[in-house]
């Protein structure tokens, strides 16, 4: 579908026009100083603040910005949608008091002992990747690497198949790329992933595993099984969340190493700055912004907001801002202080955050030290993805150094 490019992204903002998706981050400082709350008339209405203040009291206001739905697109939720409180995506799409049941029901996977228990998983997956690569002196580091990470971590953890990845990312891009299309072209783009899904959960529901989607068809709130409309969200949720996240955030990653060789000699000769070094590359490119969609008529900071009205939370933003990081905008890899919000701001602060650590952690741990140096390929080869989660998606990188 054609567009108009964004003239002033104050008060026509896109986040998926050209401009952004390249190189959001000089648009980010102007908007700071001149319009820290943007607005457009695109996808229906929508807000954007940019200072972390505000999207602080915004992620945290739960009275006047609900979470039924956080991609946003040309529609809203109808009568036929999920109803609140527990919207599409549960818990990430539940307002409270809901939301507290539905994320306590979840947090147990994601708890330190479980996520650790895969670390091993995780590394032979890793490794196995690097091996595919041979001896080639240019190897696609997103194509190649980071983008199967996620999945397969998140399949055996769902209890999909591993070897279909390209159908998963199909359904991240789907979800979260392809949100400039008619209402109408998302929805029959997205039948497939519903008939998809369904069908993993009827065949669990006939043959139990020990995984997630089993744990979700047994599971009870209050005496009751779950909605199957809750089944369904919360499989759509992981499936999409817990694989487009981590692909961009291990890949930004990298990206930066490739573009700073200071910063990735550091690391290779003192793996101990590596925690350090992963919680600096989730600020500075923090992959996500979350949406919320506004209750009723709200006057915010001499913003007229109207009922259905999109918000589009700038974490990458706020992660940047002046007033709350010093040197907000240089990477320092041995940053002492990091209250980042990469994974987000109040009651739907990430769930999966420590999965994601983990395997940033190992993926990134594992490229290093097969490849102590490497460099970018080509810099204008480098794409990266649109809509509300950021990172490198062609990824070519040159090998100077092989462990």
């Amino acid at each position: 579908m054609d567009k108009q490019p964004v003239l002033d992204f104050a008060t026509d903002f896109d986040h998926t026009d050209p401009a952004w998706v390249a190189d959001p981050y000089p648009i980010m400082e102007d908007l700071r100083e001149r319009c820290p709350i943007a607005h457009s008339n695109r996808y229906g209405g929508m807000w954007v603040p940019m200072l972390h203040e505000d999207v602080s009291a915004i992620a945290n206001d739960t009275d006047h910005f609900t979470s039924r739905t956080v991609v946003v697109g040309a529609g809203r939720p109808t009568e036929e949608a999920p109803p609140a409180p527990i919207g599409v995506a549960p818990p990430i799409s539940s307002d409270p008091p809901f939301h507290a049941i539905a994320r306590r029901l979840m947090l147990p996977a994601f708890a330190p002992k479980p996520v650790n228990a895969l670390e091993g998983f995780t590394r032979d997956l890793c490794s196995g990747l690097i091996d595919k690569m041979g001896d080639n002196e240019i190897v696609n580091a997103g194509v190649d690497y980071s983008q199967h990470i996620p999945v397969g971590l998140i399949a055996k953890m769902v209890g999909l198949p591993q070897d279909q990845g390209d159908l998963f990312r199909g359904f991240v891009h789907t979800i979260l790329e392809g949100i400039d299309q008619p209402m109408e072209v998302r929805m029959e783009m997205f039948a497939p992933i519903e008939a998809y899904i369904i069908k993993v959960i009827e065949e669990h529901m006939e043959n139990p595993q020990d995984d997630l989607t089993s744990f979700l068809i047994d599971a009870e709130i209050m005496g009751q099984k779950l909605e199957p409309s809750h089944i369904f969200g919360t499989m759509v949720l992981l499936i999409v969340a817990g694989i487009d996240t981590t692909w961009s955030a291990i890949g930004s990653s990298i990206w930066h190493l490739a573009k700073n060789p200071d910063d990735l000699a550091r690391i290779v000769a003192d793996p101990s700055l590596l925690p350090s070094a992963i919680e600096e590359f989730l600020r500075a490119y923090a992959p996500v912004t979350m949406a919320r969609l506004v209750k009723e008529d709200f006057d915010f900071k001499g913003c007229p907001m109207k009922k259905d009205d999109w918000i589009l939370l700038g974490f990458p933003a706020a992660n940047r801002d002046p007033e709350f990081f010093d040197r907000a905008d240089e990477v320092i890899i041995d940053r002492v202080e990091n209250r980042h919000a990469a994974f987000g701001l109040g009651i739907h602060r990430c769930m999966g955050s420590n999965l994601a650590r983990m395997e940033m952690k190992v993926a990134i741990g594992e490229f290093i030290k097969r490849f102590p140096k490497f460099e970018l390929a080509d810099p204008d080869a480098v794409t990266f993805s649109q809509g509300q989660v950021r990172g490198p998606r062609n990824l070519p990188i040159r090998i100077l150094e092989r462990a």
